[in-house]
């Protein structure tokens, strides 16, 4: 299944569950039967996926590597159909309401996994469906102490043991000329990062018996010598041979959009809100700007119905005081805790959401993730004991000139920092997966929805932006417009990239020009365009949905914002469609 991200379950002590017909024996009967129909579905799958097991929580299977032969992926196959059947056999009409939710996502999740094996047949054409996995197996178990340290080593060694059979099933299941170019290079990058993994365990041998240690050093040797024979084969193979579009079509786009989204809205239907979204913002900055720059000298005119040209002109010159304000290059890890710590003490200042936990800190990307996005949240899955969470941050390239890494900074100004901790931290991402992993059902934990929890996080920034964060300065707001002009800008770009035929140029037009970002950002969406596809419209409809939800509880009477947010989020993260419709009382559909 195409399980998005380790969450968690169990209804949150802060919901106000909303009123329903009152349940009759049947019905108790047959969401008794779900809950171990659930249940069982998890522990089966997690059995298939063993590094997703580790994320979830689940460490049964820390030892083992996945199977990406083509038996392991017909096993799945069959788990897929075999599920599919076995829930059309349940009367949903008969379930509670979060059943009836929950069965609706497991049809779409075992939808997606056979869309996946059949119709996209990405295991043949993306080397990122190995390489990311791959890197995660190992950190996984050794960032978290959820056990003795000897005894995820022992796990370590185990999958150290695998790794040489994974990479080689990799390379089995990959055909060079249906590979994207682009993928192949980002593949054959990320790979050497998996040395400096086994090196990190290695270094904490000592924990182990010598037995054990003997044991560790040979399985840490097959492997980096598995490491180099496939980095071989990457280079020298993969990287000359791969012809594949990095562009799926309309056809699968729309499929997968539709089962990634989970949501009502339309391709078309997206697009239009995004255009008018980006108009807003642009004009929203224009406002901002003018009032920085009245007075200055050499300030372009500011008139209150500008042109293009003196709209373009003014936000301009107002971002220019925006990017003056850099952090040191080698600094951003720290100035990055310092932004979270802020956030974190101004939603708890302000009384905007419960805080489960608090135990959130920044970390620099391990390198075997780097190359796709500069920052990301990592929260434990619902199961797992140790639920520190983790804002890892890029830190600058050593290869990148001067010129890069200046623009690099512009672009991540102290400013567009702070946005990123309140996205990827507080009330974004940490926070928000902090109170997913308070919803106790092993099942609601696997179907996660990357819209509601990509739109949370950017509804959060407005969040904040509104409340009063950072005094409102206009060097802040400025930033915080700009951020959220990516929501609508990723929409659009990632349509015409994979439906229509956008250039590099147009791209970069759109994206430095239109949405004012720096090169270097916009090289790397360019990049991450061409390495995903119906991701980067997560961000926009999901966004949309919470902004949607918000306004039609405001209408209700004694809407009180603190009880709105701890109760919308007490359901785990499953579509905001369903937050909606489980919290304001409407029909499940």
């Amino acid at each position: 299944m195409r399980f998005l991200t380790a969450l968690a379950m169990g209804v949150a002590a802060i919901a106000t569950p909303v009123a329903a017909t009152p349940a009759t024996s049947a019905a108790t009967s047959e969401d008794t039967r779900f809950e171990a129909f659930g249940d069982r579905i998890v522990d089966e799958y997690v059995k298939l996926d063993p590094i997703y097991a580790t994320q979830l929580g689940e460490h049964r299977y820390d030892a083992m590597m996945t199977d990406v032969s083509t038996a392991g992926r017909a096993a799945r196959r069959t788990f897929a159909e075999r599920s599919l059947a076995e829930l059309a056999r349940f009367d949903r009409q008969k379930l509670s309401r979060e059943h009836q939710v929950d069965a609706i996502l497991l049809k779409d999740q075992l939808d997606y996994l056979i869309f996946s094996d059949e119709r996209l047949q990405d295991w043949a054409w993306d080397p990122l469906t190995y390489s990311g996995p791959e890197g995660t197996a190992l950190f996984g178990l050794m960032s978290r102490d959820f056990a003795p340290l000897a005894e995820r080593m022992r796990s370590a060694t185990g999958r150290l043991e695998g790794l040489p059979a994974y990479l080689r099933q990799s390379r089995e299941a990959l055909v060079p000329a249906r590979v994207p170019l682009i993928h192949a290079q980002t593949a054959a990058k990320q790979n050497a990062g998996l040395n400096s993994l086994i090196d990190d365990i290695v270094k904490q041998k000592a924990a182990l018996s010598p037995a054990e240690q003997a044991r560790l050093d040979k399985a840490a040797s097959a492997a980096r010598a598995a490491v180099a024979e496939h980095q071989q084969w990457l280079d020298k193979t993969l990287v000359p041979s791969a012809k594949g579009n990095e562009r799926i079509g309309p056809a699968l786009y729309d499929e997968k959009l539709r089962l990634a989204l989970n949501s009502t809205l339309s391709r078309q239907e997206i697009r239009t809100r995004a255009e008018a979204e980006l108009k807003s913002l642009r004009a929203k900055m224009y406002a901002v700007a003018a009032g920085m720059i009245k007075g200055d000298a050499g300030a372009p005119p500011a008139p209150a119905n500008p042109t293009d040209a003196q709209q373009q002109a003014v936000i301009e010159a107002g971002m220019a005081k925006v990017y003056a304000d850099i952090p040191p290059r080698n600094d951003m890890i720290s100035f990055a805790k310092g932004s979270l710590n802020e956030a974190i003490t101004f939603a708890k200042a302000k009384n905007l959401i419960a805080f489960p936990s608090s135990d959130f800190n920044v970390i620099e990307m391990p390198e075997y993730a780097r190359g796709v996005a500069v920052a990301y949240a990592d929260m434990p899955g619902a199961l797992e004991k140790d639920q520190r969470g983790y804002f890892d941050v890029m830190p600058i390239p050593t290869d990148w000139n001067r010129e890069q890494a200046d623009s690099f900074l512009r672009e991540y100004n102290k400013w567009g920092i702070h946005e990123l901790a309140v996205h990827e931290g507080v009330p974004g991402h940490l926070l928000q997966l902090a109170h997913s992993n308070l919803y106790k059902s092993k099942l609601r934990a696997v179907l996660a929805s990357g819209p509601m929890i990509e739109g949370w996080a950017c509804y959060g920034q407005d969040l904040m932006a509104d409340e009063g964060f950072l005094n409102r300065d206009p060097r802040y707001l400025l930033a915080h417009y700009k951020f959220q002009m990516r929501m609508p800008v990723n929409a659009i770009l990632d349509q015409d990239f994979h439906v229509g035929h956008l250039t590099r140029e147009q791209a970069m037009e759109l994206m430095t020009k239109q949405a004012f970002q720096q090169e270097r950002e916009a090289a790397g969406k360019w990049v991450r365009l061409q390495l995903s596809s119906a991701q980067l419209p997560t961000y926009f409809v999901g966004y949309s949905e919470w902004k949607d939800l918000r306004a039609a509880a405001e209408k209700r009477p004694g809407f009180n914002l603190r009880k709105f947010h701890d109760e919308a989020l007490s359901h785990g993260s499953p579509p905001v469609r369903f937050i909606r419709e489980l919290t304001l009382g409407e029909p499940i559909r």
